[in-house]
């Protein structure tokens, strides 16, 4: 562990990254052509005080979530991102985890996503990171167990869902997993346990997975409950890296149906229900 030249990394790293590259103005007033400290501890989800104590060598020592979330508000590269966590003295990220790496291509498209509620996934569905939209359509997803699981063990994942779909969703998520299986090393300990403990948790996953139906889910069309908008129907589409470990998805409204409507409100929505502390 070296704090104070990951203090020093941190600070190279933003002088670096022009606000531009971040989805950020450019003022005209601007003193430095990099990110401002705030900045970055904006696009972290870090207190100001936090960051900065970081940067500056103290006490502060990163999770390793925290650290995943610098590297991403710092756009950094594979190699860099493993450099940061040598310095904090933390063990790599598991490649499919909440702390993985996610590929800087990804994040500069959705960026540049703006508009659209959008995310990034693992290939056995870890929300990585959200833009502001997606967290208004579906909630904070990021930071938590796979969706796959959490869809398997926790009645409070469904309800994103009318009843009425979720034998469709349990099909659909069970096939992509095999395929993920399949693209996967064989051994791959990550997926394995995974598998067994959902096989050991949940007699529908166990059923479904005995079928062995494969199918990656490419693009789907789904209602969502959305709790202040009402059920909105939505088209869901993908955009997988080369090696398939990461998915960027992006919702749209089906036309003709509530959701158009829906969707022009969502940013509205989203700012009143984060400002009265929902989740």
């Amino acid at each position: 562990m070296d704090l104070r030249e990951l203090g020093a990394f941190l600070r190279s790293r933003r002088d670096r990254v022009r606000p531009s590259d971040v989805g950020l103005p450019t003022g005209p007033r601007r003193r430095v052509p990099g990110l401002r400290r705030d900045e970055v501890a904006a696009l972290a989800g870090a207190s100001v005080e936090y960051y900065t104590e970081v940067e500056r060598g103290g006490g502060a020592q990163p999770s390793e979530q925290m650290l995943a979330a610098f590297a991403r508000a710092l756009r950094l590269s594979r190699d860099e991102r493993d450099h940061l966590y040598h310095l904090a003295g933390r063990p790599l990220p598991a490649a499919g985890g909440p702390a993985a790496h996610v590929h800087p291509g990804m994040l500069d498209l959705l960026d540049r996503l703006a508009g659209t509620p959008a995310m990034v996934i693992t290939d056995l569905h870890v929300v990585l990171v959200q833009n502001a939209l997606a967290r208004a359509l579906v909630g904070e997803q990021t930071g938590g167990a796979c969706q796959v699981y959490r869809w398997f063990t926790d009645p409070e994942a469904r309800r994103l869902y009318p009843e009425a779909d979720h034998a469709h969703h349990s099909r659909v998520m069970v096939a992509d997993l095999w395929a993920a299986v399949g693209r996967r090393a064989a051994r791959d300990g990550e997926v394995r346990a995974l598998v067994a403990e959902l096989v050991e948790r949940s007699e529908e996953f166990a059923a479904l997975w005995a079928r062995r139906e494969v199918a990656v889910r490419r693009g789907d069309r789904k209602r969502i409950v959305h709790r202040s908008l009402g059920v909105l129907e939505v088209n869901c589409l993908t955009l997988a890296s080369e090696d398939g470990r990461q998915r960027l998805l992006w919702f749209t409204p089906v036309p003709g149906t509530a959701a158009v409507a829906g969707f022009e409100l969502l940013p509205v929505v989203g700012t009143q229900e984060l400002g009265a502390g929902s989740p």
